[in-house]
């Protein structure tokens, strides 16, 4: 728990030595739709947050304590990605207690290729592509093999303060099942003024043999300046089988590695 307080306080401090650049930040979070821009070339970008889903009527809770996806521009067009989240898995149990799971999740690495702009009836579209490796994590989580996925991410303008996020592709948990849980997602987001940004969303994972799981959510964000962004997002499950709810906040940061 110290070494949790000491990053999240060093996150606090470092985007008010971050250099400024024209444009704003564009961040993958708060929505579940990825975007379609990668990070300026030699820009390096944090993007974290907690988060709290409560997966089913039974009194099952996970908590992302926290997420972090640290990004960095190799070129206008492809950017390389780390992802890293501290879970807690709790369960509560009827009368023997509360059962507790914590520790890290498969160290996942990646890139973003941006593959062709916006143009005319065409929307911008990008590749995403991660490896989840077993080895670096917690033990408790690991899974038997390395975990893939996989999504094309577009984004498409509506006007001059709106667009259209829509990622299609698939992952596997690594457990060795070649049956992949297909996603996608759709969201229309807003900007409501020069500081306000607004999103509402559908997602959801479509499984073979098994029920899909649909989820409608909604978010809201800050921009603090050009380079800090904070955020407060939430959903509810749509259908049987997904989660109940979640909720979660976060701020998002960049940094110029060169003047």
């Amino acid at each position: 728990m110290a070494k949790i307080k000491l990053l999240l306080h060093f996150l606090l401090w470092i985007p008010f030595i971050a250099f400024s650049q024209s444009g704003k930040i564009d961040t993958d979070r708060p929505d579940q739709s990825e975007s379609a821009f990668t990070v300026p070339e030699k820009w390096i970008q944090v993007e974290t947050g907690i988060g709290l889903q409560k997966n089913n009527h039974a009194r099952d809770y996970e908590y992302a304590l926290p997420s972090i996806l640290s990004k960095y521009g190799i070129s206008k067009r492809i950017e390389l990605r780390l992802i890293t989240t501290y879970q807690s898995h709790s369960t509560i149990l009827i009368p023997t207690g509360t059962v507790t799971e914590a520790g890290l999740l498969p160290v996942e690495v990646g890139t973003k290729i941006n593959l062709s702009a916006e143009k005319k009836f065409l929307p911008k579209t990008s590749l995403l592509f991660h490896l989840g490796f077993p080895s670096l994590g917690s033990k408790k989580f690991a899974t038997a093999h390395v975990a893939p996925r996989f999504r094309f991410a577009f984004q498409k303008t509506l006007s001059a303060s709106s667009a259209l996020g829509c990622n299609l592709g698939a992952e596997w948990d690594g457990s060795g099942n070649s049956d992949p849980a297909w996603i996608y997602t759709l969201s229309p987001g807003f900007d409501l003024s020069e500081k306000w940004y607004a999103y509402v969303e559908v997602f959801g994972f479509i499984y073979k043999d098994e029920s899909p799981e649909h989820t409608l959510a909604a978010g809201i964000a800050w921009y603090a300046n050009k380079d800090l962004k904070i955020d407060l997002s939430g959903g509810f499950g749509i259908s049987p089988a997904a989660p109940v709810y979640y909720t979660a906040a976060g701020f998002s940061f960049r940094i110029h590695t060169k003047k």
